[in-house]
C-alpha cells in the first residue's frame, strides 16, 4: 500500500500534469465507486450514494445548476463505469503525450479543463434549446472526462494531423482520421441513449480545434488555467524563511564577504533570468514552427529545464 501511495506522490512531485490528471481521475473513481458505494450500499443507504453522484454530476437543468456550480469541474473527474474510465484514460494518455512532447505541460491542462467546460456548456444549451431534448432536460445529468479527452484528441490531430499511430488490427493510422471518426461517431450518437455525453464530446472537439488554431496564431488559451493552478498551489507550498543578519557581524570583517555573497547572488539571478529567457524563446519557436524545428542544442536545453 505504501508503494502505491509513493507512486501517486511521485506523479505529483514530478510535475507531469498529464500523469496528475490521470491519477486524480483514478483516485476519485476508486474512492467513490469502491469505498463510498460499498459502504453506503452495505449500510442500506444506496439512495444516498445516488444523491451524491447526482450532486457531483453536471445537471442540464439550469435551476439545479445554481445549487451545484462546482459540478462544472467535478463532473469531468467522475466516472461510474470501469470501461468508461479505462478508455478515457487510455485515450488521454496516448494523445496527451503528443501534446506534452511538442507543446509542454500547460497545453494539456488547458485542453482538458477548457474542453470539459466547453462540453458542459454545449450540453446544457442544446438540452434546453432543442425540442428533441426538452423532455430530458429536467432529469438528465452528465459525468465523465470524455469532453476533455476529446478536446485533447482533436487538439493533437489539429496540431499534428499527419502524425501516425499504430492501432490494433488496423495498423498505422493518421491522427486526422482518428479525430474525424471520433467527431462523426459522436454526431451520430446525439440521438441515442447517451445523447448528452455525445453532445459534450462535440463541445470538447470544437474547443480542441479552436484551441490549436488560436495557438498557431499566437494566442495561448491555456495561460489563465496555468496561472490559476500556480495560484492554487501557492497555498500549499511553504514560503522560504527569511534569513536575518545582525549588525555586529560587520565588526568582524563580514562586510566584505557579505558583499561578495550579494554580488554572486546577483550573478546567479542574472544567469537564471537569461536561462528562462532562452526557454521562453524555445517555447515560442515550438508554437510557431513545431518541435521538429528545434536544434539539438535547443532540445537539450528544453529537456534539462523540464527536469529541474
Amino acid at each position: 500500500m505504501n508503494s502505491i501511495l509513493d507512486d501517486f506522490k511521485m506523479a505529483f512531485r514530478s510535475g507531469n500534469i498529464l500523469n496528475q490528471i490521470i491519477v486524480i481521475n483514478l483516485v476519485v473513481f476508486v474512492c467513490f465507486n469502491v469505498f463510498v458505494y460499498v459502504i453506503l450500499t452495505v449500510s442500506g443507504q444506496s439512495e444516498l450514494y445516488s444523491q451524491i453522484y447526482a450532486y457531483l454530476s453536471l445537471p442540464s437543468n439550469p435551476a439545479s445548476l445554481t445549487f451545484q456550480p462546482l459540478s462544472f469541474i467535478t463532473y469531468m473527474f467522475l466516472h461510474r463505469d470501469f470501461f468508461h474510465i479505462l478508455f478515457n484514460m487510455l485515450f488521454l494518455y496516448w494523445f496527451g503525450r503528443i501534446i506534452v512532447e511538442y507543446l509542454g505541460q500547460n497545453k494539456i491542462l488547458g485542453l482538458y479543463v477548457l474542453g470539459g467546460l466547453s462540453g458542459g456548456v454545449l450540453y446544457i444549451l442544446l438540452y434546453n434549446a432543442l425540442p428533441f431534448y426538452q423532455n430530458l432536460a429536467s432529469v438528465s445529468i452528465l459525468a465523465g472526462a470524455s469532453a476533455g479527452v476529446t478536446a485533447v484528441v482533436v487538439g493533437a490531430a489539429t496540431f499534428q494531423p499527419n502524425f501516425t499511430v499504430q492501432l490494433f488490427l488496423l495498423g498505422p493510422v493518421r491522427l486526422k482520421y482518428i479525430a474525424i471518426f471520433v467527431v462523426l461517431s459522436s454526431l451520430l450518437g446525439t440521438v441515442g441513449t447517451n445523447a448528452g455525453g455525445e453532445i459534450a464530446h462535440l463541445g470538447g472537439a470544437l474547443l480542441g480545434y479552436l484551441f490549436m488554431v488560436q495557438l498557431q496564431r499566437g494566442s495561448d488559451w491555456s495561460k489563465p488555467i496555468a496561472r490559476f493552478l500556480i495560484w492554487g498551489k501557492s497555498f500549499f507550498v511553504r514560503q522560504p524563511k527569511i534569513k536575518v543578519s545582525y549588525k555586529n557581524e560587520q565588526r568582524f570583517g563580514s562586510s566584505s564577504s557579505s558583499r561578495k555573497t550579494s554580488s554572486s547572488r546577483k550573478k546567479k539571478a542574472a544567469s537564471k533570468e537569461t536561462s528562462q529567457a532562452e526557454i521562453d524563446a524555445i517555447l515560442d519557436k515550438i508554437s510557431e514552427k513545431g518541435y521538429d524545428a528545434l536544434s539539438k542544442e535547443e532540445k537539450q536545453k528544453l529537456f534539462n529545464a523540464s527536469n529541474k
